[in-house]
């Protein structure tokens, strides 16, 4: 979410929630069962706001979320499934297009882009004392399966 928060006063972004990706009726995954992110196939755009929703809540997602209509239209116009990253320029072409997830979805590449347009944000690393050890953190559940879109403003 940092690449958001650095941004989001340049660009637009929108993420879109597309068909699951490892739904249970279809190719479930262990890790799904660990993640405790386990939904069937929703055959209705109510069922898929139920699980946007659902995601939105227990991650507490802050960027802007879209979900697919039951014809795929983003999905298959932008070949969104399972996770893909685009910018969209002001006159609406493709100024950006990410590898498709998981494998080479790839944020710092939209990062790369974004401070090239607008100038790169830096982080300072907070300061450790030598008695700190860093702790270990799990990485957060994945989305559903959204695709992430900005558009400058």
């Amino acid at each position: 979410m940092q690449i958001y928060n650095d941004y989001k006063d340049h660009a637009d972004f929108l993420t879109v929630y597309v068909r699951e990706a490892h739904p249970t009726d279809e190719w479930q995954m262990k890790s799904n069962l660990k993640d405790d992110v386990c939904y069937a196939q929703p055959k209705t755009l109510e069922q898929r706001v139920v699980i946007a929703n659902d995601f939105i809540k227990r991650f507490k997602f802050p960027l802007p979320f879209g979900i697919d209509d039951m014809s795929n239209g983003a999905d298959n116009a932008y070949s969104a499934w399972p996770e893909r990253i685009y910018i969209v320029d002001e006159s609406g072409r493709i100024a950006y297009r990410g590898g498709m997830g998981p494998f080479n979805y790839k944020p710092a590449e939209a990062r790369t882009w974004l401070a090239a347009r607008y100038g790169e944000v830096k982080h300072e690393a907070p300061a450790a004392t030598p008695s700190q050890a860093p702790a270990a953190q799990a990485a957060p559940a994945p989305p559903p399966t959204p695709v992430a879109a900005t558009s400058t403003k």
